[in-house]
């Protein structure tokens, strides 16, 4: 049973240019809290593991290794707020690799773990943005793990192909204290006024 009840979407593929991860970041309203994070995998070949996955770099890719389903496990060590999770995917370069259906599970650790969202992908080329909603569907889960799971690959492939994987977490708005306006008095104090 799944957490969310409308979790249950489908997401076309989209062009690379029309997504772009950074650019929320760049506003200033989330931020990629995957550093924070120990990633590991269910299989990987090797060379084409966690770090591939978290290069920044989307020519790289991890690999899995093993049966379905292929598992990308994010654990933090506090309880974290995820707003939402970016898959990095290219049909055009992958083809019977390239995911086509995607679990996204949070919880506490492996034992607890509760379904959040599923997606059915079309053959994506570029970045995916799945947005994760807490039980009374405002946008946000404070949770300690996610977990990303491949359930099923284009052509019925075995093995996956996954380029990227970012993590946002929203800003929170800190409050700005508001000064009263000062009378500078001095001259001293007028001529350092400014910050050099």
């Amino acid at each position: 049973m799944s957490l969310n009840q409308s979790a249950r979407s489908t997401v076309a593929g989209t062009a690379a240019e029309e997504l772009d991860p950074s650019k929320e970041e760049r506003a200033g309203r989330v931020r990629e809290v995957g550093s924070q994070a120990v990633w590991s995998l269910s299989s990987c070949k090797p060379g084409l593991g966690v770090q591939q996955l978290r290069d920044n770099c989307l020519e790289s890719y991890w690999q899995s290794d093993g049966p379905q389903p292929h598992l990308v496990n994010i654990q933090f060590r506090r309880k974290t707020t995820i707003q939402d999770v970016w898959i990095y995917a290219n049909y055009k370069a992958d083809e019977s690799y390239t995911p086509s259906r995607i679990s996204v599970r949070c919880g506490s650790h492996f034992n607890d773990l509760l379904e959040v969202e599923v997606v059915e992908l079309k053959e994506p080329t570029g970045w995916l943005l799945i947005t994760l909603k807490d039980l009374k569907d405002r946008p946000g889960i404070n949770t300690y793990m996610v977990q990303i799971a491949v359930l099923s690959n284009h052509q019925n492939g075995r093995d996956t192909h996954i380029r990227q994987i970012k993590i946002h977490s929203p800003v929170r708005d800190a409050p700005i204290a508001v000064y009263a306006p000062c009378a500078f008095t001095s001259l001293a104090l007028r001529s350092n006024q400014t910050i050099r």
